[in-house]
């Protein structure tokens, strides 16, 4: 019994009445930057809230935030368009480009079972390349069988085009027990689902994913957490959500590339090679189906926020949802103001960067959600590992409509989060940070938080 609820409408439609207006009033076209230009980190000073509407639709609006300053990703061309709409506009910082990727990848699979990491392809000093990550699930399940079971639950979508894509691969890991692990909403456990890299170009979210992997697989049996935790609890992980995209990242070479979306061409005029705010596809993180089409998305095809022509118009979202619905049952009613029950079990997380936050529904509006108080609670517990600010987008961040983990409360009622890896000031902040970052701060931050994450499965809303 899946439902899309009721928009809530008068902040949508302020929100978007706000944003016709600024741009009746802003006509200054939106350039699209040279591939060949740096790309820079603008700081937008306190812009007013019609003006952040404006942002959100039109610009490469990052996940950073500064008391009331924003901040853009562009070129000197995005800095000359900003002022001339009437932004205080001025540069952060020029980013580097990036060292080019090492070698391809093969199975890490020994003869006698274990996993040989050197043998995975990586790129920008260390991070694994699509196909190291996809690989990994696949020796990862092979070395073990009674812990793991590998699922292929879709295609990407140039694998839907007869292109070079890719298959959708998740892995569940717990103590394989009768019923484990099966699409089915009436699964003998509790469920607890990762997801990394909807967003292409945020490296260190996948990362988390494959430590977090690892981390289960080699301490069941021997650290008592991990091993009660499997004992009694289904962790679902998918590394790589949007592998298209990642794709796209890894092909800059020298200079990867700062895609977003996923690989999606059919859409619009847009920049090719892309640049860090022109590009073909659809921003998977606005394609989703609850309150898809509203505040913080674009409905133009180069954008960076741009949310597709209908709801789960894209392949990876299809089969994303797909995945959640036969592992979650529908536990909201058709209101928008109903509660999931205290019964409800499972919880979700999605990984993004980098605003250095853990964020809780709703998304597309500051009122409280339903179970809010509880999700709220758990957020915090959150946020407790990682050091981040615990909120909601609009209060923390800004507003957003068509993303994962409202999606997953507003339908189905699970306890859904997004973090936003960062790490302001620092060498570690950023899309890109250099690899060591992984394993001097987000892994450590993050182990803590995802057990928590875990543990609370059972039962998020007692």
């Amino acid at each position: 019994m899946i439902r899309t609820r009721f928009l809530v409408l008068g902040a949508l439609v302020a929100g978007l009445l706000a944003l016709v207006l600024q741009s009746a009033a802003t006509a200054v076209a939106v350039p699209t930057p040279s591939s060949s230009a740096p790309a820079l980190v603008l700081r937008v000073v306190a812009p007013s809230s019609s003006q952040v509407s404006l942002l959100s639709s039109r610009y490469d609006l990052l996940e950073a935030r500064t008391g009331g300053d924003y901040f853009v990703l562009g070129d000197q061309r995005t800095l000359k368009a900003l002022r001339a709409q009437g932004f205080r506009a001025r540069t952060e910082r020029t980013l580097a480009p990036l060292p080019k990727a090492t070698a391809g990848t093969k199975s890490a699979l020994r003869a006698d079972g274990t996993l040989a990491a050197a043998a995975y392809g990586t790129f920008y000093g260390g991070y694994h390349t699509v196909d190291a990550q996809l690989q990994h699930l696949r020796d990862v399940a092979a070395a073990n069988p009674t812990l793991t079971t590998l699922v292929d639950y879709g295609d990407s979508w140039r694998k839907t085009q007869g292109q070079s894509g890719y298959d959708l691969l998740a892995i569940c890991i717990t103590k394989l027990a009768a019923g484990d692990c099966a699409r089915s909403t009436s699964a003998p456990k509790p469920r607890s689902v990762v997801v990394s890299a909807i967003h292409a170009r945020e490296l260190a979210t996948a990362e988390i994913s494959w430590n977090w992997i690892d981390y289960l697989t080699a301490g069941y049996g021997t650290d008592a957490t991990v091993t009660n935790l499997l004992n009694t609890t289904e962790i679902w992980v998918i590394p790589v959500l949007n592998p298209d995209g990642r794709k796209i990242v890894e092909s800059g070479g020298s200079s990867p590339y700062y895609q977003r979306k996923n690989a999606n061409n059919t859409r619009g005029s847009c920049s090719n090679p892309p640049t860090a705010s022109n590009q073909y596809g659809i921003d998977l993180n606005r394609n989703a189906t609850f309150h898809w089409g509203g505040v913080g998305s674009s409905s133009s095809a180069c954008s960076q926020t741009y949310r597709g022509v209908s709801a789960a118009s894209e392949p990876e979202t299809q089969a994303a949802q797909g995945l959640f619905n036969s592992l979650f049952a529908d536990r909201r009613g058709t209101a928008i103001t109903d509660a999931a029950p205290a019964t409800t079990t499972g919880t979700f997380m999605t990984y993004h960067s980098y605003a250095g936050l853990v964020l809780y529904p709703w998304g597309d509006n500051n009122s409280l959600a339903p179970n809010g108080t509880k999700l709220r609670a758990l957020a915090l517990k959150l946020a407790a590992f990682n050091g981040y600010t615990a909120g909601q987008g609009g209060n923390v961040l800004y507003q957003t409509t068509g993303t994962t983990d409202d999606d997953l409360y507003g339908r189905l009622g699970v306890a859904a989060f997004t973090t936003e890896l960062g790490a302001a000031g620092t060498s570690c902040d950023g899309f890109m940070p250099p690899y060591s970052c992984v394993a001097s701060r987000f892994w450590p931050q993050e182990r803590q938080s995802l057990i928590t994450l875990a543990q609370a499965a059972a039962g998020p809303y007692k």
